[in-house]
């Protein structure tokens, strides 16, 4: 498993990967799901080991759905000064979260809280999870509105994209609202929607 951090999706040309950050949270959450599977995207899901513990049934829900798993922390904290071994505790703890929701879960991949690395991806990486960064962030953890975040994604998404949104952390209404109205739009144009390049 390389420490390199993946920001690239499967397949060439116009592809795109969607990934979600900071739930489950169970309203957005269970909403996101219903529009991806009326759009048929598999995604990936940075779960925080706090809301999995708190909401098992919606990590089950985004496995039963065929979605991939990455480890987001137990609590969102900032990694960059960390020790490897605080790190590997830490990412220990969320991965035993998760697989008490999900038995026997693979959990593919980390994203470090803030995209503050430090020393998290040789950390990950020897924990078996492929560090997973982003190319096209569209701030959406400071809600701008559906109509601008449809913009940014519509004007930001370049091939092979690896894209940062929220499904935690928050009011993530207009987030799955955007998601909602641009994947059609995607699909017209010829983009396809692909999991991270593994």
């Amino acid at each position: 498993m390389g420490a390199d951090i993946l920001d690239t999706a499967r397949g060439g040309g116009r592809t795109v990967s969607l990934t979600f950050d900071d739930g489950p949270n169970p309203t957005d959450t269970l909403r996101l799901l219903g529009v991806l599977r009326r759009h048929r995207i598999a995604a990936v899901f940075l779960l925080c080991g706090g809301q999995v513990e708190a909401h098992p049934e919606v990590v089950r829900r985004i496995v039963a759905d065929g979605h991939r798993l990455g480890n987001h922390s137990m609590h969102h904290d900032d990694m960059t000064t960390w020790s490897a071994e605080r790190i590997e505790a830490d990412l220990r703890e969320t991965n035993e979260a998760i697989r008490r929701a999900v038995p026997g879960a693979r959990i593919r991949y980390f994203r470090a809280p803030y995209g503050a690395w430090g020393a998290s991806p040789g950390v990950a990486a020897a924990l078996g999870m492929r560090p997973l960064g982003w190319r096209l962030a569209v701030g959406d953890w400071e809600p701008p509105g559906t109509d601008e975040l449809v913009r940014r994604l519509l004007d930001g998404v370049t091939p092979g994209a690896v894209v940062l949104l929220h499904d935690g952390g928050g009011d993530r209404s207009q987030s799955v609202a955007a998601v909602d109205r641009v994947a059609p739009v995607l699909r017209a144009r010829r983009w396809r929607f692909t999991l991270p390049a593994d």
